[in-house]
């Protein structure tokens, strides 16, 4: 599995309930500082365990630096980070073998790759690939801050409660700094609140809930991307939709846009202390595919967890007929209270991309 951008290209390999899971980054120059510490912290946040909120999985995700990096900068080598699994149910998994999940990868890929699909864990398609993901990425906002862009995010919504959201115009390095010294990544803590209880009460239910987190990016310089195919859109796209429970991205006003006139969707120029601003960012600081100097705001959707306590209806696939299936473990009830830094880290790995 990769992650191919114009000079960067991220491999990630292992197993969710294998030894370890990893990856390595190629196109990486010489001499980029890694802060280790702040890079632990920031897999901190993504990591599993750390709350009755999300799953009963534990683990620290501490990277290890086996290549690339010496004395805390980039050699030009390959960068390579492994992160150990250290607490594995693989038992739970067996079942799904004859007996798949409803709307998990289980059927499409047992169908695709047949006797040598390991299912343990979900396989390649678990959230857990994404703790290596969250290692490039965090390395690549580390690059970015250097130069003077800070990538932030924060749950949007969970269960129909809604946080109050960025400021098109106006988001600043100052709100992701307030974010994160929330228990709940939002910007209103009550709101933050409401979402943990209709987080407890999908739980209690045997049930889940999905979500929306909404990411900027601001202190970009314009003409970033390009147009068609080549567009910063296409690329951040491809990126986001690549993290497992990803159902809908949108830019600025997005699906919103839809029912605007071009007279309310556009955004006026003006200028600003010798500098070209948009009054409004409906266009979520994209045009044809090239960044304007505007945030860059974009928001993805989470479909609801679809490992639930409840009896649900499935197939045996050995006997081809009708099943039922109650599924046992570990699970999160809602995937987006742990989705903010996996955002966060694919967005700032195709900024740094582009940048290089």
């Amino acid at each position: 599995m990769e992650y191919k951008g114009k000079k960067l290209t991220v491999a990630v390999y292992g197993h969710p309930h294998g030894p370890c899971v990893g990856m390595v980054m190629t196109g990486l120059p010489a001499g980029v500082p890694v802060d280790v510490p702040t890079l632990r912290a920031f897999l901190r946040r993504r990591a599993p365990g750390q709350s009755s909120h999300t799953t009963a999985r534990r683990e620290p995700d501490i990277p290890e630096f086996c290549g690339g990096l010496e004395n805390g900068v980039t050699t030009g080598e390959p960068l390579r980070v492994e992160i150990r699994n250290q607490d594995v149910h693989s038992r739970d998994y067996a079942p799904f073998r004859d007996i798949p999940r409803p709307s998990h990868a289980d059927y499409p890929a047992l169908m695709k790759y047949g006797a040598a699909y390991d299912i343990r864990g979900g396989g390649p398609f678990s959230a857990r690939m994404t703790a290596p993901l969250c290692a490039a990425g965090g390395i690549a906002l580390q690059w970015l801050l250097n130069r003077g862009i800070r990538v932030g995010g924060h749950i949007a919504a969970v269960g129909g409660v809604q946080d109050r959201p960025f400021d098109p115009v106006h988001v600043c390095a100052d709100d992701f700094d307030r974010i994160l010294q929330n228990e709940v990544p939002v910007l209103d803590k009550a709101a933050g609140a409401a979402m943990l209880q209709a987080v407890d009460g999908a739980r209690r239910d045997g049930d889940s809930v999905g979500g929306l987190v909404e990411c900027a990016a601001v202190g970009l310089p314009v003409g970033l991307g390009g147009p068609l195919l080549d567009g910063l859109e296409s690329s951040l796209s491809a990126a986001l939709f690549a993290i497992p429970a990803v159902k809908g991205v949108a830019f600025g006003s997005g699906f919103e846009a839809a029912a605007l006139r071009g007279s309310k969707h556009n955004d006026p120029y003006r200028v600003q202390n010798g500098r070209v601003i948009t009054e409004t960012n409906h266009a979520g600081g994209l045009l044809g595919g090239m960044t304007t100097g505007m945030p860059l705001i974009v928001k993805l959707a989470f479909k609801p967890t679809p490992s639930i306590a409840q009896p649900q209806r499935s197939v045996s696939l050995s006997r081809m007929e009708n099943a039922r299936l109650t599924i046992a473990g570990r699970h999160d009830p809602c995937v987006a209270l742990r989705a903010v830094p996996i955002v966060e880290a694919m967005v700032g790995l195709v900024l740094m991309d582009q940048m290089l």
